[in-house]
């Protein structure tokens, strides 16, 4: 018999479907992983904004978690928006019994719409509990800025700042430069088991259509590693499928807001 390459996300829910756990799933499933999902916030939103945030018992979380590890088993697990440090602590345990090297953590802290998803002072938890137990994190700048509380506003600056992030080489870091607001697009990859730095580049592409931009480079990074890529490649990758969803996704008008990139765009216009 066949197996499925599993990936988990632990992340809140969207129900526009641009974000979070839909866009977590979308991205497993165009990336060739079976996805499952363990829910921790009922998300109140849609492309223009969020208007509140539902929290999910931290016990029926840990038990999401363990229903879907003890049957189905992961290969790589995708960590989104995690709002309370409790929640935190619970997520950091309860893998802490299973063996799977393979975690991408993204440290969802506000929303595209500039929406704050994370209690303040869970920040602190996020950086020292849970960020060194992941072998990828995936920050945008102003992530970035909260992480190592200084500014970061040329791109010159961001090699170093993602081996800073790293916290000595324990975790490797993809520093997305969205945020900026050079011609090009260069996010910069450190690749901590290696001491690399691998520069990513794409063209910047002129759309409000980032809704859901992290969730799915980080998942997409999960999905590589879960199917076996090494740690470069599957940056890499997951790079040129988010620079194509983005670009694809720029030539539709959906919501009247940030809108989402073109999760499918390679099976389908």
């Amino acid at each position: 018999m066949k197996t499925y390459k599993r990936a988990l996300t632990i992340a809140g829910s969207d129900p526009s479907g641009g974000a979070g756990i839909q866009a977590d799933l979308k991205t497993f499933s165009a990336c060739g992983c079976f996805g499952t999902s363990a829910i921790v916030a009922v998300v109140d939103e849609n492309t223009v904004g969020v208007t509140g945030v539902h929290p999910v018992p931290v016990d029926f979380v840990v038990g999401q978690i363990r229903s879907v590890l003890d049957d189905i088993g992961a290969d790589a697990i995708k960590i989104g928006m995690l709002h309370s440090s409790e929640l935190i602590l619970a997520v950091r345990d309860t893998l802490a019994g299973y063996d799977i090297r393979n975690v991408v953590l993204d440290p969802v802290m506000v929303a595209t719409s500039g929406d704050p998803l994370l209690q303040r002072e869970a920040v602190a938890m996020l950086r020292d509990e849970l960020i060194p137990r992941a072998r990828v994190i995936t920050p945008n700048i102003p992530e970035a800025e909260i992480l190592l509380g200084r500014r970061l506003p040329r791109q010159e600056e961001l090699p170093d700042a993602a081996r800073e992030l790293s916290q000595g080489g324990r975790v490797s870091v993809f520093l997305k430069a969205g945020h900026l607001d050079d011609e090009e697009l260069v996010d910069i990859f450190y690749d901590a088991e290696s001491d690399r730095i691998v520069p990513l580049r794409s063209k910047r592409v002129a759309t409000v259509n980032t809704h859901g931009t992290g969730c799915t480079l980080s998942s997409a990074i999960a999905a590589f590693l879960a199917r076996g890529y090494a740690l470069d490649d599957a940056a890499a990758a997951a790079k040129e499928y988010i620079a194509g969803a983005i670009a694809a996704g720029a030539h539709y008008r959906i919501g009247h807001g940030h809108g989402s990139v073109h999760h499918f765009y390679r099976f389908w216009e």
